[in-house]
């Protein structure tokens, strides 16, 4: 489905740049709700997203936990798929020569289990076709690496300045909730070399099996995402927005136009839409189209003029 400017009357109202991006709309699909792109390719223009957000990637291929590895839970889900996939070798030279055709902005997202593994994960994918890196510092169904690096600002800076050191790629350090300081964190990441902020990932959680006594995921605990997580977002955007200097993408059950608004007036500069993805497969698409009519009936400019708007109220207790 190739970009065709003529059926999407207000995109140049949701045209923007993040840290040298062009992105003909701030909507981006997140990691690990997407697949590689091609897979949503009859549902979605994937050159009209702002760019896909590609399934977590590693230095060698990963089988990803046993077990059940999904359940649904009131508005959200739970996973803890454990970063399955065929390693970075496979995608630079079998899908990334495959999904550049769909002229979307490819950007990798990254994890390891050491700062090493990140950097040289990094280096390798210093080539044409990758836009970006995400690197994901806050998975919390893996169990070595990601939670550490995720949960202590130190650690996260360190996995942060050695990509930074590597990488010719514009770097997205991607936060997890399940902090004491969300802040912090996003400071330590910033001060690092961090160009962008992503957040948030998904918050820890449980499911229990009442007939069988016992916890129904086959790695006890897993990845909370869906409308459910929201609320939790939008404040912890609207907190980082307030404290950095560099852009933030939001993220965290958007399923409507009008979840994508709040993250955009909380401060966000784009968001990335994940779980929804797989109730309506083309559900970036109708964001996109509510987006832009929002700006046009609002008689805004562009989508940079409600970044952080909702700031410029002043409330008391």
């Amino acid at each position: 489905m190739p970009y065709n400017a003529e059926k999407y009357p207000y995109d140049d109202l949701l045209r923007t740049n993040i840290a040298g991006i062009e992105m003909r709309t701030p909507v981006l699909a997140a990691s690990g709700t997407f697949g590689f792109g091609e897979e949503f390719a009859d549902f979605v223009d994937l050159a009209r997203l702002g760019g896909v957000m590609v399934k977590g990637t590693t230095l060698a291929p990963r089988r990803g936990n046993d077990g059940v590895r999904i359940a649904e839970t009131p508005q959200g889900m739970l996973n803890c798929i454990g970063l399955e996939n065929p390693g970075v070798e496979h995608f630079l030279t079998e899908i990334l020569p495959r999904i550049r055709p769909y002229g979307m902005n490819v950007i990798v997202n990254i994890s390891g289990s050491s700062v090493d593994d990140y950097a040289e994960i990094a280096r390798r994918l210093n080539v044409d076709g990758v836009a970006a890196l995400e690197i994901n510092i806050s998975c919390p169904n893996v169990r070595e690496g990601g939670i550490v690096f995720g949960t202590d600002p130190r650690a996260a800076a360190d996995v942060v300045r050695a990509v930074a050191s590597v990488s010719e790629k514009p770097v997205i350090a991607k936060l997890s909730p399940n902090v004491t300081s969300i802040t912090e964190m996003a400071l330590a990441v910033e001060e690092a070399g961090a160009d962008v902020i992503s957040l948030i990932n998904t918050l820890i959680g449980m499911q229990i099996d009442i007939r069988r006594r016992r916890p129904v995921l086959g790695n006890r605990t897993g990845g909370l995402s869906g409308p459910a997580v929201k609320p939790v977002a939008v404040r912890m955007v609207w907190d980082v927005a307030h404290v950095v200097h560099v852009p933030v993408i939001g993220m965290g059950g958007i399923s409507s136009w009008e979840d994508a608004v709040e993250f955009f007036l909380a401060g966000a500069s784009a968001v990335a839409v994940g779980t929804a993805n797989f109730v309506d497969p083309a559900v970036t698409m109708k964001i996109c189209d509510g987006l832009g009519r929002y700006l046009h009936e609002n008689r805004f400019a562009n989508i940079q003029e409600i970044v952080g708007k909702a700031w410029e109220q002043r409330y008391s207790l």
